[in-house]
């Protein structure tokens, strides 16, 4: 591991524990930790939260941590993915594999492995597999992307080797993401994103040029970033080439100067949890 990438974690968990401390279990929500979704039992593990009143199947959520492919779990995600829970919705917080020791395309078989559970136990946890919602942030919006990519163009997926189970992705939410795979292996001052793909990313040939797979049938998206946000300027074109796609697509751009990445997964931020209610707001007219 390099050394950038150790003081990368060590500066974020400083940074999540400063933001997350004193918060606690909302009385309005049941949680499940440490599901095992997969055979890695050190990894593969996941968290549900569901409101504690309501009953039978619930829309799901499913959320893809950020962290530049390197760092994050579900314990600096899950006052947020509770607060999604309080506003109508089963949500899945899970654990995957990060790099360095795990390369493209850990996330996104771990990703397909969590749907694969949640259809499989839908039954049993009162899960809606009709109306799937996938949310990600930074790197976990490009994990997102490219897995409904995956979702919705069957050469992709043939490409990729990664099959979904049958359920129905509803729409997703991309919050504060990098989302052109191309761009992170063209920069070579972007050693974080090499821990992730490798010396030579080449190797991977046409499975990181995402965008160009992207088609009408991609999910409804919701884009959203704040004035504050370092990937801000990924926002718009991302917008314009879903757009131009055919697909039904929503962006806003949240708070002031001040207001920076991942925002919306902060408890305290005013304009956080307004974009976490327009978000889940956009999912609730998408379900069926």
């Amino acid at each position: 591991m390099r050394l950038n990438t150790l003081l990368f974690r060590l500066g974020c968990a400083w940074s999540d524990r400063k933001r997350d401390r004193g918060l606690t279990t909302p009385d309005d929500v049941t949680r499940q930790d440490g599901i095992v979704y997969g055979p890695d039992r050190k990894h593969h593990t996941l968290d549900l939260y569901r409101p504690k009143q309501a009953e039978g199947r619930l829309p799901v959520i499913v959320s893809v941590h950020g962290g530049g492919y390197i760092y994050g779990s579900t314990v600096q995600y899950q006052f947020y993915c509770m607060h999604l829970a309080q506003l109508g919705f089963a949500v899945v917080n899970f654990n995957y594999r990060l790099a360095p020791k795990y390369k493209f395309p850990a996330p996104l078989e771990d990703t397909n492995r969590v749907l694969a559970w949640v259809c499989a136990h839908a039954d049993e946890q009162g899960l809606d597999p009709e109306n799937v919602f996938l949310v990600g942030d930074s790197a976990g919006a490009q994990i997102a992307c490219q897995y409904a990519v995956i979702c919705s163009n069957p050469a992709y997926e043939k490409l990729m080797d990664v099959h979904p189970p049958r359920f129905r992705l509803g729409a997703v939410g991309l919050n504060c993401g990098v989302y052109d795979v191309t761009e992170l292996v063209r920069d070579p001052h972007n050693s974080i994103a090499r821990e992730y793909l490798g010396k030579d990313p080449d190797v991977f040939g046409e499975q990181l040029d995402v965008l160009k797979f992207v088609t009408g049938d991609f999910p409804p998206t919701y884009l959203l970033s704040a004035k504050g946000d370092f990937l801000l300027s990924c926002c718009r074109p991302m917008e314009e080439l879903l757009r131009s796609r055919g697909v039904e697509t929503a962006c806003k751009i949240y708070g002031g100067e001040t207001t920076g990445h991942v925002f919306h997964v902060d408890q305290r931020s005013a304009p956080g949890r307004e974009a976490n209610r327009d978000e889940t707001d956009f999912f609730r007219a998408h379900l069926v």
